[in-house]
């Protein structure tokens, strides 16, 4: 099968993106795997007629509106994100009524629609970034009230309304797995990410984007290191950083969107060039804006 995707992208002009939460197989597979941030930009930096994402649909969305003239595929077109749709058009210009003055960031997790009404689009990468250098001092951080707790932590002049989503994978995680892992593992470092609670977050070695993870585990002289993530990304640290050990905190969380691409339906997108990314001109163009603004802040 892997031969088979080898030859239908040449044939195609094709390349398959990947986040760090896909499947080992996909992992294995991708041309480029990483973070929301890290993929947004490869998407407009590639030299191809397809794009294949291995992700969630709002990335794909993503990579459709930052490379308009590409062909954006996404394997499983049912691949969602409840954190994304906890966020609606209609209930957030509501919220913008009661703050004219503020700014609108919205993490880069939510739809077209919602980024085609945003000032500004972030990633855990540089949400702090973002807020930080925005032009106005108030702001409405949407859709994820942990990612935004962060925020508010670091960028304490702005003042800052939340919007009141969750990750329910990284939700999961609990201050007592934290406990734990320190009894277990009492030389390692903990490294958690921002949708995690502020429980788990204040508990932690330090908080990090999945990229950042990857960047610190290489970094650290910790030899054992416990991941609050989604479970994908342990693979990832392992295979790139094979000297040291790294273990789930607690169970291992899973996005069961992420994991709803497989090989096979990898290999039926390339064949059928099914399941593409439409989108309308007006809210591409609108959403671009946003999504430009953030990529100046990497």
């Amino acid at each position: 099968m892997k031969k088979s995707i080898d030859r239908l992208k040449r044939e195609k002009g094709a390349v398959i993106l990947a986040h760090n939460y896909q499947v080992p197989e996909i992992q294995d597979i991708a041309d480029f795997l990483g973070d929301s941030l890290e993929l947004a930009k490869k998407s407009t930096e590639l030299d191809c007629k397809i794009i294949i994402f291995c992700g969630v649909r709002f990335m794909a969305e993503t990579a459709k509106i930052l490379s308009p003239e590409k062909k954006v595929l996404i394997p499983e077109i049912d691949a969602g994100c409840p954190l994304a749709d906890m966020a609606q058009p209609d209930e957030v210009l509501k919220l913008k009524e009661k703050h004219p003055n503020a700014w609108i960031v919205s993490y880069v997790n939510t739809s077209a629609e919602i980024k085609a009404i945003t000032d500004v689009c972030c990633t855990s990468a540089n949400a702090e970034k973002v807020v930080r250098n925005v032009p106005t001092r108030k702001i409405i951080f949407l859709p994820d009230r942990n990612l935004c707790y962060y925020v508010k932590k670091r960028v304490q002049e702005k003042e800052i309304v939340c919007w009141d989503g969750y990750c329910y994978a990284h939700r999961r995680f609990t201050a007592e797995e934290v406990k734990t892992a320190r009894e277990t593992y009492p030389s390692a470092e903990i490294l958690v990410h921002p949708e995690c609670n502020p429980e788990v977050q204040e508990l932690a070695d330090g908080i990090y984007s999945t990229s950042g993870m990857l960047r610190r585990a290489k970094g650290t002289k910790a030899e054992t290191i416990v991941i609050g993530t989604e479970e994908g990304m342990i693979y990832r640290l392992k295979k790139e950083v094979p000297e040291k050990s790294f273990y789930s905190l607690g169970s291992a969380k899973t996005c069961y969107d992420m994991k709803k691409i497989t090989v096979e339906s990898l290999k039926n997108a390339l064949e059928r060039e099914r399941y593409e990314i439409t989108l309308p001109e007006k809210i591409m163009e609108k959403a671009r804006h946003s999504l430009e603004r953030m990529i100046e802040y990497i």
